[in-house]
């Protein structure tokens, strides 16, 4: 019972890289021809960087959390099957 992992394709993946760094990019130079001053313009960017680092934080922790669940569902299948199996033996 060998799980299928569905791969991305390198189009894909490049795709989405190239969407990060379009965004990324767009967001500083709105930050950077805003009509304010270099310490509110700082506290914008800080501000972007928490929330991407935090973006990129939670969809690890969900996709570990999933992950998880995942293999205690495998688990629980193989003891049921082996308990079935033993059944049927006797």
């Amino acid at each position: 019972m060998t799980p299928q992992h569905p791969q991305h394709t390198s189009a894909w993946v490049a795709f989405t890289y190239a969407s990060f760094i379009g965004a990324a990019t767009m967001v500083a130079g709105g930050i950077l021809f805003l009509p304010l001053d270099l310490w509110t313009k700082g506290y914008l960017a800080m501000g972007v960087t928490m929330l991407v680092q935090s973006c990129i934080t939670l969809v690890k922790t969900l996709r570990d959390v999933h992950e998880g669940k995942r293999l205690v569902n495998r688990i629980e299948d193989a003891r049921a099957e082996r308990l079935l199996m033993e059944m049927g033996k006797e």
